[in-house]
């Protein structure tokens, strides 16, 4: 299972609005094939397994860190797959929330005398999905908002310059959760003043859905991309509905300021420099009054802390409105 987790890991980012997952076929010799889901239109990593097992597939074990589809969408359903493959077992991570399945995949498979085992490395397989977990059960995507940021918490000078505040070992970081994720939102005044790519250039992996809020210039590098308007809330279900499962936010504080106040924001990555803007005219991570009392004070949980070149990167998840 540590090895189909791994395959998943290896697709993260190329296969929205189906999760990530991934697989592997164990042969009763002893022999190994592995699978990871294709981009849309392409086969599951279940699918693509058992193909590449062919014959050996008949009485091997299947690991597979989501429960197999078992309704027709792009691709055929992959309980059929595999029960015409011959498989004798199927060990599943976590079961998908996914109402179209849910339950049933397994249930397919045990109707059809495959033996199933559930609920193995559960923990890490729900952490690695927990985006699209959240995208099933919300309609919204699972929101990222990151930030580059001095150690007295400025984000751009007075005269709105902020490249670079981090190194450019963050940088590369920054490009590899743009990997992660399917799509990039920026507001349409980031467009204006830094004309960002918004791609990853600086790492392997695939470009992000570029989104601007509001209107970006004809002649901006972000094109092509989805200008959007109106109610943060509604835009959220709507990408939800577009198929945007893992969302990164990289716009500045008045985007940030306003999903954080409307509690949309599910992670937030902090890119923190060893530099002080000194004084208060810099601008800071949110615009807006914040909270009005230490009663007020958004708390959550620091998940992960590490050093990346000369920058600290801090990982924090939310608990307010939980």
């Amino acid at each position: 299972m540590d090895r189909a987790i791994n395959n998943a890991r290896g697709v993260r980012g190329t296969t929205a609005p189906n999760p990530w997952v991934g697989a592997v076929i164990l042969s009763p010799n002893g022999e190994a094939f592995d699978g990871a889901t294709a981009p849309p239109g392409g086969p599951h990593a279940e699918r693509i397994a058992i193909d590449l097992a062919g014959s050996k597939a008949q009485g091997a074990t299947l690991f597979t860190t989501l429960e197999p589809c078992c309704h027709e969408g792009r691709t055929p359903p992959c309980v059929s797959h595999i029960i015409e493959s011959g498989v004798s077992r199927v060990v599943i991570g976590i079961t998908d929330p996914d109402p179209h399945v849910s339950g049933r995949g397994i249930s397919a498979l045990r109707d059809a005398g495959i033996e199933v085992v559930e609920g193995v490395r559960k923990r890490q397989i729900a952490d690695q999905l927990e985006p699209y977990a959240h995208q099933r059960a919300t309609g919204k995507p699972w929101v990222v908002l990151k930030m580059a940021l001095t150690m007295d918490g400025r984000t751009a000078a007075p005269d709105g310059s902020s490249e670079w505040i981090t190194s450019r070992d963050a940088r590369s970081d920054v490009h590899a959760l743009r990997a992660r994720c399917d799509a990039v939102l920026v507001g349409a005044g980031t467009i204006r003043s830094d004309d960002p790519s918004l791609t990853t250039r600086f790492v392997a992996g695939s470009d992000p859905q570029r989104i601007v809020l509001g209107k970006a210039p004809p002649d901006a590098r972000v094109h092509p991309c989805w200008e959007l308007e109106g109610d943060l809330d509604e835009l959220m279900f709507e990408l939800g509905s577009r198929g945007v499962v893992d969302l990164l936010v990289e716009g500045g504080a008045h985007v940030a300021a306003a999903l954080h106040e409307k509690e949309l924001v599910n992670e937030y990555v902090f890119y923190i420099a060893p530099a002080l803007m000194g004084g208060e005219a810099g601008r800071p991570v949110f615009v807006g009054p914040g909270s009005a009392t230490m009663a007020e004070l958004w708390r959550g949980e620091i998940r992960d802390v590490r050093k990346i070149g000369s920058d600290l990167r801090v990982e924090f998840r939310p608990t307010k409105g939980d």
